[in-house]
């Protein structure tokens, strides 16, 4: 049996995290393997098929992280959320920009976004939002190809310094986890 003493030292010689996680570059590791799942299944799920948001109604709900199928427009988790509950609302119709989107889908985007914020309050209890939509390369599109609009949902805690000064992004949460949650929560249509 170890007796207090010997574990007091053998703790000593303990690496501190703080000594192993630095790194010449100046930026510190948040380890988190268990994304890897997501970054894998991401390059292979859109490998050879174009668009992703193209491709993830052809899924199932869970494979393609759908939350809400609509008739003009779907909601899904964003594959690399700025925070736990980034959503995604895109039209099934391939188009690039908001003005080419026609009188029902941009009623049915609207109309989902509103009804995405409700469900990440009850879920979530985020104090507030960013919405918004990048359109084209110079706007900061990823798939400038496929409009697409973005809920992050925000909390008074969640501007630390990770994404400030350590450039690193902490999500609690799964994405699977997240993506039943707002599914359960979202409203009968």
């Amino acid at each position: 049996m170890t007796t207090e003493h010997e574990a007091r030292e053998e703790f000593a010689r303990l690496e501190p995290a703080s000594d192993f996680a630095a790194s010449s570059d100046a930026f510190q590791r948040l380890w988190t393997p268990h994304r890897m799942a997501y970054i894998n299944a991401g390059a292979d799920a859109n490998r050879g098929t174009g668009c992703p948001f193209c491709a993830a109604p052809d899924k199932s709900d869970e494979d393609g992280l759908i939350v809400h199928r609509g008739e003009h427009a779907f909601v899904l988790l964003n594959l690399f959320p700025y925070n736990s509950g980034h959503m995604l609302v895109c039209p099934y119709r391939h188009i690039g920009l908001y003005d080419q989107a026609d009188p029902h889908e941009t009623a049915e985007i609207a109309y989902l976004t509103q009804t995405a914020m409700r469900v990440l309050r009850t879920v979530s209890r985020c104090d507030g939002f960013n919405i918004g939509m990048n359109q084209g390369h110079v706007a900061g599109a990823g798939v400038e190809e496929h409009l697409h609009q973005h809920i992050v949902p925000r909390w008074t805690s969640d501007a630390n310094f990770f994404p400030i000064i350590a450039k690193t992004k902490a999500l609690p949460q799964l994405l699977g986890e997240v993506r039943s949650a707002i599914a359960d929560a979202w409203p009968a249509a």
